[in-house]
């Protein structure tokens, strides 16, 4: 393990950030050229990362940070390795190419400046989650990712459909989010450590923990609502509603890969086990099978394309939890794979909507001499997303089946389910790449022709990359699979599938995908409506379901409301002091540690006697007043008692306070309430009486046994000699409750004061009111205002 230096990547780390802040005054001054100067931040991001490729080659783990807050052990702290590095190469790389689209494609629009800022936000957010050490750092990068791409997905918040799938894709990956941050807790609880470099030597300790399952299930409960695993798959197809540039970097490398990360990077530790190895194949396999047939039944290509993504994202869960000896080398490969051929396709589709004015493969044909760099861009992509050589989607098939393959019932299932799922793929992807370019010429919306470079550098770059990957796989493998595959692993991992195939199962297997693909793409329409019958037989869904929780919220959120909240200020004080007389009698009653009742001192002097009488009359007083006039004046005599027993028992400073208090109380109300149109007298039922005084006698009877209880416990002087000590020493004041109040909790103080100042100018805006109930005018008139004034 070597360390990095720690001020250059942070600074490199915190680009994106910064770029977003100038991009908005860059785009007015340079309108959709800005894309270039932008795009530096992410290349720059790219080439100082790519200085890391052979320490971690040579099986280094690269850390460096800072210290966030030492007493918890919480830093700003980095992890560089195999799984961290391709990550960072894959959202810096795409990422750039996607500043550069989406110059070209959104050329003139008006907010394409806050636009570039959310792309760098997001980008930014990504870059920070895979690459965090700390636990408190992935989170808050976690969390950033959500609350970004909800800025792009409802970019074009004049449309309900944008703002919806903003808000679901918030709602679902935000809900995981707190299900993630409580199993990071977890197993912050377990293993005693809060950096993942620390925890990935500390597997053993976490799976044989009785706290595993709950670490696991909550773990796996962020993973898949951000990696949308049925039935939490619904949120991504929405997210189409977002600008094709969005698409092609939430699909290729950003959001819905870092629930893939994190099970890729907590593999080490909460791997190897029954539970994680029939988890993730299941749910796994079953959002592989689930995305592709809802890809069929779509004509809309981002559509196509944003369900072909969540079967991939399924398959590569099922590659993490299979538990085989080349299954995370699959994996690794075909994560890989897939962001190079996914976001070229989402470029593509995105150039062809832009210059042909409409995204619907059934009213696109013969744009292939219009767009012939388009349709070279989008064959490539298309042959490896089929895993055909010599493309590095057919490496990662070879894998996958040479994985997978055995002749146990279990292997033969998720064998089948591969199958079926990279048949399914198979068909989507030359969907793409040929209906919209072969066939007669169709008329289109707008005239078709070839995009500007902006729009088709991106796409034939990452085809061009794919191209070359697969033919220098030896180094490929070095630099990336193999690093990349041992991090996944915990041990050291060699990835050496070529473009020569296996001869064997595994290219069998390849034959049979690639058949069963040619098969259905033949029948493609007649699929597409045979699945289409089927979904509108079973009616419901999980977006459907969604609205209705959401509907459900909604409705229990109005009826709680309306019970807890009815605007009734006497309902709200009753229920306030109810809650307060539970909160002294409960922990009495429950540990049944009940005050030993107080004995009258047998020398107790007269005028000490004359006190308690006066508190008694003035309590008398309260209770029998006929006016409230009368009451509050009555109410004061309590306070002036306390403050004589103050003065009597050694403090004056305290005792002061109280008469100053007390005074003020009085003044204050007694004007208030003169100003107030009130009735003379008391018009509460027996009923209400009873309630009150009830509720007044829990309150009172449990604060006095609460200060029984306190003052009976033996006395700590730790306190009273600390303040005798050092008032003098620290505070330099001889006065020790004004040195306390002063300077030991001088900040305290301050908030007590402005609390006073607020109330006093609540008081001074009751006095000076001249309208409503404050001069009558209302209440004279409306018998049911009055009544509210009462």
């Amino acid at each position: 393990m070597s360390a990095s230096a720690p001020g250059t990547t942070f600074i490199i780390l915190m680009l994106p950030f910064l770029a977003a802040l100038i991009a908005p005054w860059l785009t007015r001054r340079l309108g959709h050229n800005a894309a270039w100067l932008l795009a530096l931040a992410p290349l720059a991001i790219f080439i100082h990362f790519l200085g890391f490729s052979a320490e971690v080659a040579n099986g280094e783990i690269v850390t460096g940070g800072f210290k966030w807050v030492p007493s918890y052990n919480v830093s700003f702290s980095w992890l560089i390795d195999g799984l961290s590095l391709t990550f960072v190469l894959l959202i810096s790389g795409i990422g750039a190419l996607i500043m550069l689209y989406s110059g070209g494609y959104l050329k003139g629009h008006e907010n394409l400046g806050r636009f570039f800022s959310f792309m760098l936000l997001f980008m930014g957010a990504m870059l920070g989650l895979v690459v965090s050490d700390s636990f408190l750092m992935l989170f808050v990068f976690w969390e950033m990712t959500s609350i970004s791409s909800f800025l792009l997905i409802g970019f074009d918040h004049t449309r309900e459909a944008s703002r919806r799938a903003a808000l679901q894709a918030l709602v679902v990956t935000g809900g995981g989010g707190l299900a993630l941050l409580a199993g990071l807790l977890v197993i912050w609880n377990i293993t005693g450590v809060t950096q993942l470099s620390l925890l990935l030597i500390l597997g053993d300790d976490l799976r044989l923990s009785p706290f595993y399952l709950l670490a696991l299930f909550l773990v796996l409960g962020g993973a898949f609502s951000k990696s949308a695993q049925f039935p939490l798959h619904f949120w991504l197809p929405n997210a189409m509603e977002a600008p094709t540039p969005v698409s092609a970097f939430l699909h290729s490398a950003t959001m819905v890969k870092a629930g893939v990360y994190l099970l890729m990077r907590l593999n080490p530790v909460l791997g190897d086990t029954v539970w994680w190895e029939t988890i993730l194949p299941v749910f796994g396999g079953t959002t592989l099978i689930v995305g592709t047939l809802l890809a069929i039944r779509q004509t809309d290509l981002k559509l196509m394309l944003a369900y072909t993504t969540v079967s991939s994202l399924g398959l590569l869960v099922m590659l993490t939890g299979f538990g085989s000896e080349y299954a995370i080398s699959a994996a690794v490969l075909y994560l890989v794979a897939h962001s190079l051929f996914k976001g070229a396709l989402f470029m593509v589709a995105g150039l062809i909507d832009h210059e042909a004015g409409t995204r619907d493969v059934t009213r696109l044909g013969g744009l292939r001499t219009a767009m012939p760099i388009t349709f070279i861009a989008a064959m490539g992509a298309a042959i490896s997303m089929g895993g055909l050589p010599p493309f590095f989607g057919f490496l990662a098939k070879e894998e996958i089946y040479y994985a997978l393959w055995a002749t146990d019932p279990w292997s033969l299932i998720f064998t089948l389910v591969a199958v079926i799922g990279n048949g399914l793929m198979f068909v989507i992807g030359f969907a793409v790449a040929i209906k919209p370019f072969f066939g007669p010429k169709v008329e289109t919306p707008k005239h078709a022709h070839e995009g500007p470079a902006l729009l088709w550098f991106g796409p034939l770059t990452l085809t061009i990359v794919a191209l070359v990957a697969a033919i220098l796989s030896p180094f490929t493998h070095q630099l990336i699979s193999s690093p990349m595959a041992s991090a996944v692993a915990g041990a050291p991992e060699t990835v050496t599938i070529s473009l020569i195939p296996h001869i064997g199962a595994a290219l069998a297997l390849s034959l049979v995908t690639i058949v069963f693909g040619v098969l259905v793409y033949l029948k493609l329409d007649q699929s597409r409506a045979a699945i289409d019958r089927v979904l509108i037989a079973i009616g419901w869904g999980p977006d459907r379901g969604f609205d209705q929780f959401i509907s459900g919220i909604v409705r229990l959120s109005i009826a709680v409301t309306r019970i807890v909240q009815p605007g009734k200020l006497d309902v709200y004080m009753t229920v306030t002091f109810v809650m307060i007389a539970i909160a002294l009698y409960a922990p009495m009653a429950w540990y049944g540690e009940w005050p030993s009742m107080p004995v009258w001192p047998a020398d107790a002097q007269f005028h000490e006697l004359a006190v308690f009488a006066i508190a008694l009359l003035g309590l008398g007083a309260v209770i029998y007043a006929r006016d409230r006039l009368t009451a509050i004046v009555s109410l004061g005599i309590q306070g002036f008692a306390v403050a004589l027993l103050f003065m009597l028992f050694g403090a004056p400073d305290l005792s002061f306070t109280q008469f100053m208090v007390e005074t003020l109380s009085v003044v204050i109300l007694a004007l208030v309430m003169t100003r107030l149109r009130l009735t003379a007298s008391d018009h509460r039922s027996t009923r209400d009486k009873a309630i009150d005084m009830s509720v007044a006698l829990a309150c009172g009877s449990g604060f006095g046994l609460f200060l029984l209880s306190v003052t009976q416990q033996p006395f700590n002087p730790y306190l009273s000699e600390f303040f005798a000590a050092y008032s003098k020493i620290v505070a330099h004041g001889t006065n020790v409750v004004n040195v306390i109040l002063v300077d030991f909790r001088g900040t305290d103080t301050l908030g007590e004061i402005a609390v006073v100042m607020v109330t006093g100018l609540a008081v001074l805006s009751l006095i000076r009111v001249r309208s409503g109930f404050g001069n009558g005018a209302v209440a004279d008139n409306d018998p049911d205002q009055r009544e509210e004034a009462r």
